[in-house]
C-alpha cells in the first residue's frame, strides 16, 4: 500500500476521488481536524492555526508514514518539522506552479524525491489578471471612478489596447496564455525566454522571439511588459533599473512570475517619476508586503496578494492532474508524470 498524507486542506470529495484511483494499492491518510480553517475556496494554507499536542503527535505520525504528500506541509510555529518529519516521501505534489524555490529552502535539490508543479492549472486566470492590469490602466478605469463618485458626465477620450506591444518574459503556459488574449486584443507579441530559437515564436504566437542578450532591445519597443518567469539565480533582478528604463516613458509593467525578478526599489522610482505609468503586481519580493511598502498607496498600482491564481475549480484540476501522476507513479510509469520538477533548473 502507498500510504498518501493530504497534508493541507482539501475537500472529502477530493480525497474520496484519490482513494477510487486505486483502493488496493492506496491508503489515503486524511485527519481533517489537523488542518487549519480555510479563508475562501481552494484555500490550501488556511487561516493562523496551532495545533494541541495530540493533534501534533497525529500530525507527526502521518507524516512518518507518508510515501506520497498531497502538498509541503508547513513548518512548525518554531520552523522545525515540515518534511523532515517525513523520512519516508517519496513524491510530493506541490498546489503552485513556483515552488522551485521551496524545494531549494528545503534541501531537496540533490534528494531522489520526485516534486511536482501545478503547471499550467491557475494559467487562465492569473492571465486575465494581466488584463484586467492592462485594462484599467489603458482603458482610465480610475478617471471613470473619479467622474462617477463626483457625479459629473463629461465625455472623455482614452486608449486601446489594440495595436499596442506587449512583451513576454517567458515562454511556459502563463506565457502562452497571456500570448493568447494578447492576440484577442489586437496586440503586436514579443518574448523572450532562456532558450532562444527563432521558431519559438511560431510556438507561443508572437510577432518575434529574442534572445536573452537582447531584453533591453525588446524592452524598448514595448508599451507594456508581462513577466511570467520562475525565480531563479538566473531571472533575480533581471527586471532591474537599466532594465525599466529601456521601457517607453509611461508603459505598463505585469508581474505574474516571482517578485523576485524585479528590482522593487528601482520599478518603486520608475512609477514615482511615471516613466512606468502603471504597474500590476500579483508577487513582491517579501510577501506578505509589508504595510511600510511604499507601493501600497501609489495610485499607479494595482496590488493583489498574490491571489491571481485562485479560481473555485482549483482543487478539481490539482486533482486531476494528481490522480493522473498517481497512476502513472503506482505503475513505475515515472517517465511519464506530468509537471515534474527540474531541480537543478527550479522549475
Amino acid at each position: 500500500m502507498v500510504a498518501i498524507f493530504i497534508s493541507s486542506p482539501l475537500p472529502p470529495e477530493y480525497v474520496e476521488a484519490i482513494r477510487a484511483v486505486d483502493r488496493n494499492r492506496v491508503e489515503v491518510i486524511y485527519d481533517p481536524d489537523l488542518y487549519p480553517p480555510i479563508r475562501y475556496v481552494a484555500d490550501h494554507k488556511g487561516k493562523p492555526f496551532a495545533r494541541t499536542p495530540e493533534q501534533q503527535r497525529r500530525w507527526r505520525g502521518h507524516l512518518s508514514r507518508a510515501e506520497v504528500l498531497w502538498d509541503f506541509p508547513p513548518n512548525d510555529p518554531d520552523g522545525s518539522g515540515g518534511v523532515l518529519y517525513a523520512p519516508n516521501a517519496k513524491w510530493i505534489q506541490g498546489m503552485s506552479t513556483g515552488i522551485g524555490q521551496k524545494v531549494k529552502a528545503l534541501g531537496l535539490q540533490n534528494s531522489d524525491i520526485i516534486c511536482t508543479t501545478a503547471r499550467g492549472i491557475h494559467s487562465g486566470p492569473i492571465a486575465e489578471f494581466a488584463f484586467l492590469g492592462l485594462l484599467i490602466h489603458v482603458r482610465g478605469l480610475p478617471h471613470l471612478e473619479s467622474e462617477q463618485r463626483a457625479h459629473r458626465w463629461n465625455a472623455y477620450c482614452t486608449d486601446e489596447l489594440a495595436g499596442k506591444t506587449l512583451a513576454i518574459v517567458g515562454a511556459g503556459h502563463m506565457a502562452h496564455k497571456v500570448a493568447s488574449l494578447g492576440r484577442a486584443f489586437g496586440m503586436r507579441l514579443l518574448a523572450m525566454a532562456r532558450r532562444y530559437a527563432p521558431e519559438r515564436a511560431a510556438e507561443l504566437g508572437v510577432d518575434r522571439f529574442y534572445p536573452r542578450e537582447q531584453l533591453h532591445r525588446m524592452l524598448a519597443e514595448a508599451d507594456a511588459l508581462a513577466l511570467t518567469i520562475p525565480h531563479t539565480p538566473e531571472t533575480e533582478r533581471m527586471i532591474d533599473a537599466a532594465a525599466l528604463n529601456a521601457l517607453k516613458p509611461g508603459s505598463v509593467l505585469i508581474n505574474i512570475g516571482r517578485g523576485q525578478v524585479v528590482d522593487e526599489t528601482a520599478l518603486i522610482e520608475a512609477l514615482r517619476s511615471g516613466h512606468i505609468g502603471f504597474a500590476a503586481l500579483d508577487v513582491f519580493d517579501v510577501e506578505p508586503l509589508p504595510a511600510s511598502s511604499p507601493l501600497w498607496d501609489l495610485p499607479n498600482v494595482l496590488i493583489s496578494p498574490h491571489s491571481a491564481s485562485a479560481m473555485p475549480s482549483e482543487n478539481e484540476r490539482l486533482v486531476e492532474l494528481f490522480c493522473y501522476n498517481l497512476r502513472c507513479y503506482l505503475d513505475g510509469r515515472f517517465h511519464e508524470m506530468r509537471n515534474v520538477l527540474d531541480k537543478q533548473r527550479l522549475y
